[in-house]
């Protein structure tokens, strides 16, 4: 397989749940169909074969413990991969795994290590059976990379990774196919790309780009165009010659797989497999020394900024915070950062006495959520290292290797394993150099070991040391010699921790300004400084003006006001309310709405605080300023704080009626539905909220439980409206008799009567509002 992959256009199998809605044998779990209807599945993958497809894919989409706790799964997985291999002449066998099916911590409740443990019982069942995997249709980064250091860390078989794009360009929760390229080129992917998601037309943007930054082969699945709905069901109407022509051109770009997802079956197949065993044009894919969040891309092509204030070296409070436990000052200081302009942020937890691999991990998954700036990992400790790139979603910055051979030795493979990008220190056994030759040689010795453990040169940069002037004066100069000859000589990024210059000296700010300008002009990319001091930023804007294009210049000239921003940010500021929900904090939601809740009546904290926020927390979701994990933050710190608000509700009237609300399967949305909660109870509704992603059935046998007034259904995305209209046409087939109301930001009247809701309403307090009404009317 890896002979022809990237060389050869090569050729995915269809979409199999079309197959099985054809046969009439489509079930919820049709992972059971490998042993239920055996001759069925054999003969789907046998009309794949036969219209000419190189890689067969299993029906094990959904057979993992999550989605199938009670099955025998290992009989589900060995069953699909012999009915897979029943037909095949010389087709390859993937095993496919699909999402666990519950969203991971911060947006879900399922842990990183939990997805783990059900990702890698597949592989360790499969491995030995199959020609490689083909992780498809992920919408989590996280996610993702879970299921990639599954089966790369149990097995040693080729491995796919694809992820589903919206029209915006993004995954659900904020990715962009760049930074999917990134992360899965730096971990070993062997083939990435793009499945479902939409119509080969409606991808071409986003196949485009995997085109220019991807170094791997390029994997290309769409749609059969994009749906309607009909009935119930998708429909979709592009023909074989409209969609075979599209992947024509894609193949003519340079995609190296072509195959195809929902509404394809072997005739679309057939039809691109015109394409198969054509040489893959060659491309220029750019290389750049880049570092990410799951939503945030960072390119050290200009002066970045990296955060130091999470390092606890000379930060009292920090210290103190980290030996108490007190993370939520750690995030405020990543928040603060992140205001102030820093591009990235250092996160070092490395306090004696402490557990700095725990610590590690919990701050890097926790920021994940509170903030979508990348990461420099940074610690003396190699274990630490590997717990913040294990736990971080992104491509993250490990601060450090040194040119010692077992730091070599260690760091680099964890850079390989978690896609890290890697900072040199140019020392060694020997301590720092004196001259900037010294640095250099070291530097290069760095390089080359790296090189050798498989860290291209892009995912390198270089730190020649910042020293005392105090006590080194005459060494600053050495410093920016070996800065500039890395930079020339070596074509790396490079990086300085600019305040070490001026330990132990007075007038620190204007020393480490100064210093800062001369590193700049000698190469420096990444100052690693305090984002909050005004005098660092400013040299910082003034420099890149100067150096820089026009558009730097009039960044100089609209960040003018820099100084008294920055002073600002760094003074002690009085958060609110509304910041603490709309950065997520929860700890503080609550301290704020005791607060509140002592001068202001519930109600008034509710549609003058809570609601404005909550309601510019999803325009800001709504024009892409945030994404789903800060989205699903926001929502969670408001849950803390109506949790308070309920208390002070009058149990007066409690049982003026019961409402049942949830947010339909499928969606993880739950910001409106919250909303809603809080405003019924405060009306004196009993409230049974049955959550987010709710299967049908649930609202079903709630339905019976609770006899409710009302059920009220959310939903955010467009793609769960079917989700929503599907579960309206079940209940009422089940004989749910109440009416049944829907909102959410995809809805309007229109769409709601063609799904057959009986009311519908745009904000919580006309669903409200019209329950009054109705109640008055049965009066």
């Amino acid at each position: 397989m890896l002979q022809k992959l990237g060389k050869e256009v090569m050729i995915f199998d269809g979409a199999f749940g079309t197959e099985l809605e054809k046969r009439g044998i489509m079930t919820k779990m049709p992972e059971l169909l490998n042993i239920t209807h055996k001759d069925q599945i054999a003969e789907i993958h046998k009309g794949y074969i036969d219209a000419g497809c190189d890689f067969i894919t299993t029906n094990t989409f959904g057979a993992n413990r999550i989605k199938m706790p009670d099955e025998d799964r290992k009989l589900v997985i060995e069953s699909a991969i012999e009915l897979a291999k029943r037909h095949r002449t010389t087709q390859y066998v993937m095993c496919d795994i699909g999402p666990l099916g519950k969203m991971l911590y911060p947006m879900g409740e399922l842990s990183f290590d939990e997805a783990y443990e059900a990702f890698k019982e597949i592989v360790l069942i499969a491995k030995d059976l199959v020609d490689g995997f083909i992780l498809e249709t992920f919408t989590d980064l996280y996610e993702l990379k879970c299921a990639l250091l599954a089966v790369k860390e149990n097995c040693n078989k080729p491995v796919f990774t694809t992820m589903t794009f919206d029209a915006t360009g993004h995954t659900l929760t904020g990715t962009s196919p760049r930074i999917m390229a990134e992360l899965m080129s730096n971990m070993g992917a062997d083939a990435i790309g793009v499945n479902c998601s939409l119509g080969p037309k409606d991808l071409k943007p986003i196949v485009a780009e995997f085109l220019q930054y991807c170094n791997k082969p390029v994997l290309v699945q769409p749609n059969r165009g994009i749906p309607t709905l009909r009935c119930g069901r998708a429909v979709y109407n592009l023909t074989t010659e409209e969609f075979a022509s599209v992947m024509h051109g894609f193949c003519d770009d340079g995609v190296a797989i072509l195959g195809g997802c929902c509404g394809t079956n072997p005739d679309f197949i057939r039809a691109i497999a015109a394409n198969k065993g054509k040489a893959v044009p060659k491309r220029e894919v750019v290389k750049q020394t880049v570092v990410t969040s799951a939503t945030r891309l960072v390119v050290l092509d200009k002066v970045q900024i990296c955060g130091e204030r999470i390092n606890p070296t000379g930060k009292k409070k920090l210290k103190e915070a980290i030996i108490n436990g007190d993370f939520d000052y750690i995030f405020k200081e990543a928040i603060k950062q992140e205001e102030a302009g820093a591009n990235l942020l250092d996160v070092n937890m490395g306090v004696p006495k402490t557990d700095d691999v725990t610590n590690m991990k919990n701050v890097v998954v926790r920021l994940n959520e509170i903030t979508n700036l990348p990461l420099q990992i940074d610690s003396s400790n190699p274990k630490a290292i590997e717990a913040g790139c294990r736990y971080y979603n992104g491509v993250p910055l490990i601060n450090s290797v040194n040119g010692n051979a077992d730091s070599m030795a260690t760091i680099f493979p964890i850079a390989q394993r978690y896609g890290a990008v890697v900072l040199g220190l140019t020392m060694d056994d020997a301590g720092i150099p004196q001259t900037a030759e010294e640095r250099f040689a070291i530097a290069e010795r760095i390089l080359a070991n790296a090189d050798k453990h498989g860290v291209g040169r892009h995912r390198m940069m270089m730190d020649t040391l910042t020293l005392t002037c105090s006590a080194q004066q005459p060494l600053i100069k050495e410093t920016l010699r070996a800065l500039r000859m890395v930079t020339q000589r070596l074509g790396v990024k490079t990086a300085l921790g600019v305040s070490n210059v001026s330990f132990g000296m007075p007038n620190r700010e204007l020393i480490n300004s100064t210093f800062l300008v001369m590193a700049l002009e000698n190469g420096l990319t990444m100052p690693i400084i305090n984002p909050c001091n005004a005098a660092m930023t400013n040299a910082i804007l003034a420099f890149n003006a100067l150096r820089g294009e026009s558009a730097d210049l009039d960044n100089f000239v609209n960040n003018a006001v820099a100084q008294e921003t920055a002073a600002l940010a760094a003074a002690p500021t009085q958060m609110t309310l509304g910041d603490a929900v709309r950065r997520g904090l929860k700890e503080d939601s609550v301290a704020l709405t005791q607060e509140a809740l002592q001068t202001q009546d519930p109600m008034t904290i509710i549609n003058e605080t809570l609601i404005p926020t909550l309601n510019e927390v999803g325009s800001d979701f709504e024009k892409q300023k945030i994404f789903l994990p800060q989205l699903i933050s926001a929502s969670e710190a408001c849950k803390e704080a109506f949790e308070i608000i309920k208390t002070r509700f009058s149990k007066e009237g409690a049982q003026k009626g019961t409402v049942v609300l949830a947010t339909v399967k499928g969606d993880v949305h739950d910001i409106g539905k919250n909303i809603v909660k809080v405003i019924f109870e405060s009306y004196g509704y009993r409230v049974i909220d049955l959550g987010k992603d709710t299967p049908k059935e649930v609202i079903r046998d709630a339905f019976f439980e609770h006899h409710p007034d009302v059920i009220g259904l959310s939903a955010l995305m467009t793609t769960t409206v079917i989700s929503m209209e599907e579960t309206i046409e079940y209940l009422k087939s089940e004989g749910v008799t109440c009416p049944i109301y829907v909102g959410g930001a995809v809805l309007n009247q229109q769409l709601a009567n063609e799904i057959h809701a009986d009311g519908y309403t745009k904000v919580a307090l006309e669903f409200v509002e019209a329950m009054e009404k109705r109640g008055e009317k049965q009066q």
